[in-house]
Formats: C-alpha cells, sequence, structure tokens
C-alpha cells in the first residue's frame, strides 16, 4: 500500500539523519570553537563528506525502495574539480532529490539558497548552518521601502557564500523563481509563462560578479513531473507519476563579468532578458514534455 511504504520511507529517512546526525553535531561543535580558517576550512571539508554520506545512503534507498519513474539527460563534462552555478525550475521539494540522483558525486556539493525558517528544521537546519549554505529573508517591497537596509541583507549572504567558494570548487544551486510552481502562484503573479513563475535575476547576477572568473559554466535544469501537482508525499509512497530532468551545459556570457547589476539599469535590463529568454526555452521544452495545468 502507497500509504505503508510512505511510513517506511518517512522511517528511513529519520534513521538515516540521526545517523549522520551524530558526526555532524560533533565536526559542528568542534568548528564553532576551532580558530583559524584554514582549520574551520578543514573540518568544512569534513562536514561536506558526512553530508554526501547522509545524501548518498538516501539515495541508495530510494532507488532501491521508490524506484522511480525517472529520465536524467546531463552533459558528460561534468567533474567535482571545477566552480558551477546550477539554475533550476522548481515544483516540489522533490526537486532536491531528482537533483541529487542525477548530480551526485559528480559536480561539489551544492548549496543553495535557504528561507531562513529552515534553520529551525531539527539536524537539518544545523547541516544547512554548519555547511554555511546562504539563508534568504526575502523581505517584501513594503519592508524595504521602510527599511532600505533590509535590501542588503541577502546580498550580504550571497557574497559570504561566494568568498568561501574562492577556496574549494563548489556549486551553487538556484531556484530563481523563489518559491514552488503553482497555477495559483502563477496567474497571482501574472506570469508570462505556462509553465514557470517569473524568474528573479539578482541572485545569478550577483554569483557570476563575484564568481564568473572562476565559474566553469552554467548547468540549465528543468524538471518536469506528468503529475500536475507533485508532491514529497507522493514521492515517498512510491506512487509520482514519471519525471524527467534535463540540464544542459552554458557558457557564462562574457559580458556578464563585468555588469554591475545593482547600480547600473541598462546592466539589470540585460541580465533580464537573459533569464527571461532562458526561461522562454524552458517553458517550451515543459510544454512539450507536460502539462502542469
Amino acid at each position: 500500500m502507497p500509504i505503508v511504504k510512505g511510513v517506511v520511507s518517512v522511517l528511513l529517512l529519520i534513521v538515516s539523519t540521526l545517523f549522520w546526525g551524530v558526526p555532524l553535531i560533533l565536526l559542528t561543535l568542534a568548528k564553532v570553537i576551532t580558530p583559524g580558517r584554514h582549520r574551520k576550512q578543514w573540518l568544512l571539508n569534513k562536514l561536506c563528506a558526512v553530508a554526501q554520506n547522509w545524501i548518498g545512503l538516501n539515495l541508495w534507498w530510494m532507488r532501491r525502495w521508490l524506484k522511480p519513474n525517472l529520465t536524467i539527460n546531463t552533459p558528460e563534462t561534468l567533474s567535482t574539480d571545477q566552480w558551477w552555478l546550477v539554475v533550476s525550475n522548481h515544483r516540489s521539494w522533490t526537486d532536491i532529490f531528482i537533483l541529487f540522483m542525477a548530480l551526485h558525486r559528480r559536480i561539489p556539493l551544492p548549496r543553495f539558497f535557504l528561507k531562513h525558517q529552515l534553520i529551525w528544521i531539527p539536524i537539518v537546519g544545523l547541516a544547512f548552518w554548519a555547511l554555511e549554505f546562504p539563508f534568504m529573508r526575502r523581505f517584501s517591497r513594503e519592508q524595504i521601502a521602510k527599511d532600505p537596509k533590509l535590501a542588503t541583507i541577502d546580498r550580504e549572504a550571497t557574497e559570504r557564500i561566494c568568498q568561501q567558494a574562492r577556496n574549494a570548487p563548489i556549486t551553487i544551486l538556484n531556484f530563481v523563481e523563489g518559491t514552488r510552481f503553482t497555477v495559483a502562484k502563477r496567474d497571482a503573479q501574472n506570469s508570462p509563462f505556462r509553465h514557470l513563475l517569473r524568474p528573479k535575476a539578482g541572485g545569478i547576477a550577483q554569483v557570476i560578479s563575484l564568481l564568473g572568473d572562476q565559474l566553469d559554466g552554467i548547468l540549465d535544469v528543468t524538471i518536469s513531473y506528468q503529475n500536475p501537482s507533485p508532491t514529497f508525499w507522493g514521492f515517498l509512497c512510491g506512487k509520482e507519476a514519471p519525471i524527467t530532468l534535463e540540464a544542459r551545459q552554458l557558457a557564462v556570457p562574457h559580458w556578464m563579468l563585468d555588469a554591475n547589476y545593482h547600480q547600473e539599469p541598462q546592466h539589470k535590463e540585460r541580465f533580464h532578458a537573459w533569464i527571461n529568454s532562458l526561461w522562454q526555452e524552458k517553458d517550451t521544452l515543459l510544454g512539450n514534455q507536460t502539462d502542469h495545468d
């Protein structure tokens, strides 16, 4: 029964998290009290190894127990010794595990932008913090209008992760829509796309301005679900309809390296034109694969 499978899946996820949570907590405590950036970097590398093992264990039982109907197409040129910016659409919490199934140990451990509230998830939130994931507060326009300093908080978090990324190869993953797609959200924001929300270019622009000379490429990922309303619970129950992940490698456009998104209006317009063009291609691809309505 799907519900039984879902309950067992949740238990497996909890057990694997508790098992790897022990070394995670110990290494996090050591990282907090250890002085010196080089020593902290060594401990961060150990934390990354723990995270990779936690991910690997979960992928192992998911492939054998859930047996997802998954089609993956990725470039053959990926490497863990390179720096990557991954941009993807966002449909479900399942997206994270689908991305891991496609890219685990083929590129460096991805760091992705997280809502600040996720730091309070037991063990997992601690892992995100210890691994130095950037936490976003996503202030509304009204809040920023009242206090303009709030606009710089998310940018500063992005700058920190990019500065740290210069020490070792890294993958930065950005769900540029900022939230999971639903038809209601699409209609509320009057999105020009049928299967996507409006993309946000600011995060990409800042990552490229800080790491552009080191980035080996941009991975443009499109995740498609045959189910119009995919859920993580449905995935854990093993009843999710076919899922497709398409990834293509893009070179970082040269004009982006010297662009100043936040200071020059013409640069901002060019970034928005670029990401909207990318999203139009993605929308066409999704339209050929499934109907989200």
